[in-house]
C-alpha cells in the first residue's frame, strides 16, 4: 500500500465564506450539539465504573525549557493540517488505498469518505448494506456503511474498520469527510440497524495497536492563509515534547448533554480582579468548533449574561461586517487575559490569544487592520446544559488529552500558550 503523508489542503469554504459563515457554521453546530439527540447521537451513557486518574493539581509551567525531553510518552503520532480555521489529516482507505482530506472532529464520532473525492472500493472493501446518516447542524451526509482499511498512517492501520461512504453531503465543500474521534455512544443511531459501532480509536486500541484508548492533540496558532502542517495527533499516549507542564485531568462532566461529548466543566473570569463572566458549568471541549463559544442571556431572568459580560469588560463592539466583536488598538492596549479555571487549574488566554489572526483578516472579509475578538455568543442561553465551547481557537494555545480509557479529558500549557502570534 502507497500512503501519503499529507495531501495538498483543499479546504477553502470556510475562509472563503467569510466570518459570518464561521459565526452561522459555529451556531448552528452548537445548536445540534446542545439538542444531544439522534441521528448526530445519543445522550451519554456515563460510565461510574471507569478508573478516573488524575495529575495533581499543580501550577503548570509556562517556560519551554521545561519540556521533557523524549518524543511522546507511548502512542503514535501523526501531522495534520493546519486549514485556518480547522484542522485536516489525510487517511488513506483500501488496498491501494486511496487518500481522502478529512475534517477532525471530537464532537462527532463516524468516519466517512466521499463529499469531494469519491470511494473507490477495492479487494478490502465490503459493503455492509446499512444506511448511515449523521447531521451536524450546519451540515450532514448520507450514504452506506462499508467495512474498509482505513491508515491514519503506516504505523496506524485498521482492518476492517466501519466507515460512511456518502452518496450526497452537505456543508463539505473542499474536504471528502470527518474523521469522528468523539465519544462511541455518538454513532449510535446513525448506522441503520446497529448498535455504536466502533470509532477509530477504539478499533486502534482493540486490535492492540495502541495499549491506550486516548488521543493526544496539539496545534499551533494560525499563521497563514495556507496549508501549512503544524498540529498533530498522538493516538495512545501523548507528545511530551509538545508541552510545558503537566497534563491536568477532569472527568467527563456528569451534566447532559455535556456529557454525550468531551464535556468539562469550568468556569471563566476576566482581569485580573477575576470579573466572573461565566459560573462554574458544563460544556465541551471541541475542534470542530472554530470559535469560544459562551452563552447568552440565561433562562433566569436573574442570572447574569455571559457574552455580553464579556463585551462589556472588554468594550468591543460588534461587528456588521464579519459578526465577530471587534476592538480599538487602544481597547486591545487594555485587554486582560481570560481564565479558564477547569479542575482547579487556570487556563490563560492571554489578550493576544483571544483576537484572530490580523494576517488572515482579509481572508475573514474584515478589514485589514481590525482586531477581531475570537470569543463569540453560543446562540443559547445558560442553563441548558452545555453552556460553553472551547473550540478550535482555544485549542491552538493549550494541548488537549481526550482519554476513553479513563473517562476524562487532559489539558496542558504549550510553547504558544502565551505567543505573540496574533
Amino acid at each position: 500500500m502507497s500512503f501519503v503523508a499529507h495531501q495538498p489542503l483543499r479546504f477553502t469554504s470556510a475562509v472563503t465564506h467569510g466570518a459570518r459563515a464561521i459565526v452561522a457554521r459555529d451556531i448552528a453546530r452548537a445548536k445540534k450539539l446542545l439538542a444531544g439527540i439522534q441521528p448526530h447521537g445519543p445522550k451519554a451513557h456515563h460510565l461510574p465504573h471507569l478508573r478516573i486518574r488524575h495529575a495533581h493539581h499543580q501550577k503548570h509551567s509556562q517556560h519551554p525549557s521545561t519540556t521533557p525531553s523524549s518524543r511522546s510518552s507511548a502512542g503514535e503520532t501523526i501531522d495534520v493540517t493546519d486549514a485556518a480555521v480547522t484542522y485536516t489529516t489525510s487517511v488513506g482507505v483500501g488496498n491501494p488505498a486511496t487518500e481522502y482530506t478529512l475534517l477532525i472532529d471530537t464532537g462527532s464520532s463516524n468516519t466517512w469518505v466521499g463529499a469531494n473525492t469519491k470511494y473507490n472500493p477495492t479487494s478490502t472493501s465490503k459493503s455492509t448494506g446499512n444506511s448511515v446518516t449523521v447531521s451536524y447542524g450546519s451540515g450532514s451526509f448520507s450514504g452506506t456503511e462499508y467495512t474498509d482499511r482505513v491508515a491514519l498512517s503506516p504505523s496506524l492501520v485498521i482492518q476492517s474498520q466501519s466507515i460512511g461512504v456518502a452518496s450526497t453531503a452537505q456543508g463539505f465543500n473542499g474536504v471528502d469527510g470527518i474523521l469522528g474521534i468523539g465519544p462511541v455512544d455518538l454513532t449510535e443511531g446513525t448506522i441503520g440497524g446497529k448498535t455504536p459501532v466502533p470509532t477509530v480509536t477504539d478499533s486502534l486500541f482493540k486490535q492492540g495497536t495502541i495499549s491506550t484508548e486516548s488521543i493526544g492533540i496539539f496545534y499551533q496558532p494560525s499563521t497563514s492563509s495556507s496549508a501549512v502542517a503544524n498540529g498533530e495527533l498522538t493516538f495512545g499516549g501523548i507528545d511530551t515534547s509538545k508541552i510545558t507542564g503537566d497534563v491536568n485531568y477532569v472527568p467527563i462532566t456528569s451534566t447532559s448533554p455535556a456529557s454525550a461529548y468531551w464535556g468539562v466543566d469550568q468556569d471563566i473570569t476576566y482581569g485580573s480582579t477575576g470579573e466572573s463572566i461565566l459560573s462554574s458549568t458544563a460544556g465541551i471541549v471541541d475542534t470542530g468548533t472554530t470559535l469560544v463559544l459562551i452563552a447568552t442571556g440565561s433562562l433566569l431572568l436573574s442570572a447574569p449574561h455571559a457574552f455580553q459580560k464579556y463585551q462589556a469588560a472588554t468594550g468591543a463592539t460588534l461587528d456588521q461586517t464579519t459578526g465577530l466583536l471587534t476592538l480599538t488598538p487602544s481597547q486591545f492596549g487594555n485587554l486582560q487575559s481570560l481564565f479558564f479555571n477547569i479542575g482547579g487549574i487556570q487556563y490563560e488566554l492571554t489578550p493576544n490569544a483571544q483576537i484572530w489572526p490580523r494576517s488572515l483578516n482579509t481572508q475573514l472579509g474584515g478589514n485589514e487592520g481590525s482586531i477581531y475578538l475570537v470569543v463569540s455568543d453560543l446562540g443559547s442561553p445558560s442553563g441548558q446544559g452545555l453552556d460553553f465551547i472551547n473550540g478550535f481557537t482555544f485549542l491552538q494555545r493549550f494541548y488537549s488529552v481526550y482519554d476513553v480509557t479513563n473517562s476524562q479529558v487532559g489539558l496542558a500549557t504549550t510553547p504558544f500558550t502565551d505567543a505573540e502570534t496574533n
